[in-house]
């Protein structure tokens, strides 16, 4: 799985004004992430607001996506859910040809134990015989998956090849890294620790901020991965505010505000999620201004 060690990010889903999905935005955040230096797209991630889009809409995204990036960058496609016989019809019945890799959240709200999420993953893993990318975010399932789970799940699960951590903890990271297999991708899922655990031996990140400044937080993951500590800090120290930002008021409602300054989207969410308020917007656009001088 060489191809998903760098910088992956969680694309967003454009909106137009009428709610409607927006393909012609969509096609222009693509080639935004190609033209600036990331290593693979994510698709239909819960950055994308996933939840909120339709059967129809979400067949339509993946068809814009995959046209768009017509095979240049690898793609993993987000499925999952909090019924595990649910998402293993999902992934029976879609066509995986496109993605190298299933990305599958923890289950969210149900709270289940450590074995029940063991059993979840193992039927979700059976599913298929394409890699998957466990996602632990205990910050919105309400359950942290132990590294004891994601150790035994990857022994005895062939094509379980890494996990998403995002549990913010960098201890419970570090943990992952020395007992999981060698060549487990133990990969952040939080922007703001992703140079230390790139440094401790992760295989990268999967990012949100990387999509607002592609070309800087690629490049500080690949210096990371190269040893190249002064500089990876150096980039990190000029980006680390706008992690900050962008998750303050919520995701994505930050890093659209910054999409949506660099002109490549209109600012808009679908309900429960609203936009950013107008303070936060200025401080964004005054990062932004700061950052591209």
């Amino acid at each position: 799985m060489q191809e998903l060690i760098g910088t992956g990010v969680a694309l967003i889903t454009p909106f137009k004004n009428d709610g409607s999905v927006d393909h012609a935005a969509l096609k222009e955040v693509v080639e935004y992430q190609i033209s600036n230096g990331v290593d693979y797209l994510v698709v239909l991630g819960t950055t994308g607001e996933s939840a909120t889009l339709t059967k129809e809409e979400k067949e339509a995204i993946k068809a814009t996506i995959t046209n768009v990036n017509a095979g240049r960058l690898p793609m993993v496609l987000g499925i999952g859910g909090s019924n595990t016989a649910a998402v293993v019809d999902e992934i029976t019945l879609t066509d995986l040809s496109n993605y190298t890799a299933v990305l599958s959240v923890s289950p969210a709200y149900n709270k289940p134990t450590q074995e029940g999420i063991y059993q979840h993953f193992k039927a979700v893993a059976g599913a298929t015989e394409k890699p998957i990318i466990l996602y632990n975010v205990p910050g919105r399932t309400a359950s942290n998956m132990a590294v004891e789970t994601v150790v035994r799940l990857a022994h005895d699960c062939d094509n379980i090849i890494g996990i998403k951590e995002a549990a913010g903890d960098i201890v419970q990271a570090m943990k992952l890294i020395q007992y999981t297999p060698k060549d487990f991708l133990v990969i952040s899922g939080d922007d703001m620790i992703t140079l230390p655990m790139v440094l401790a031996g992760g295989a990268g990140v999967i990012s949100v901020i990387g999509q607002g400044l592609p070309q800087g937080f690629s490049d500080m993951v690949r210096y990371g991965l190269n040893g190249d500590v002064e500089e990876a800090f150096e980039l990190h120290y000029e980006i680390a505010a706008s992690i900050d930002m962008i998750f303050e008021q919520g995701n994505p409602g930050g890093i659209k505000a910054m999409l949506a300054h660099l002109g490549l989207i209109k600012e808009n969410l679908r309900l429960p999620l609203v936009t950013v308020n107008e303070d936060l917007r200025s401080r964004i656009k005054v990062f932004m201004q700061q950052y591209q001088a």
